[in-house]
């Protein structure tokens, strides 16, 4: 199985997509019977890249996000022992 198809969704796939899509109104029978399979082949594996190079992305903005809450609570407590000494 593969996500929706939709080419705004998947934009490093599109031309795959779209290809897979045309095979697949070309050869209405052909397709139960293997007719596109290289397509999917080539289909799923665009989407593994596309993913992997998303979960690279998010994990990077998560490092930066931590890195910010760690500095904001830094800040935090170093201002409650201000104010617990004061």
């Amino acid at each position: 199985m593969h996500p929706h198809l939709t080419i705004h969704r998947h934009p490093m796939c599109a031309e795959i997509i779209e290809q897979f899509q045309k095979c697949h109104t070309d050869h209405p029978f052909g397709k139960f019977f293997g007719e596109c399979t290289d397509l999917k082949l080539k289909l799923d594996k665009c989407f593994r890249q596309e993913k992997a190079v998303k979960r690279k992305a998010n994990f990077e903005e998560s490092k930066k996000l931590k890195e910010r809450l760690r500095a904001y609570r830094k800040g935090s407590s170093e201002m409650r022992e201000e104010e617990i000494s004061a």
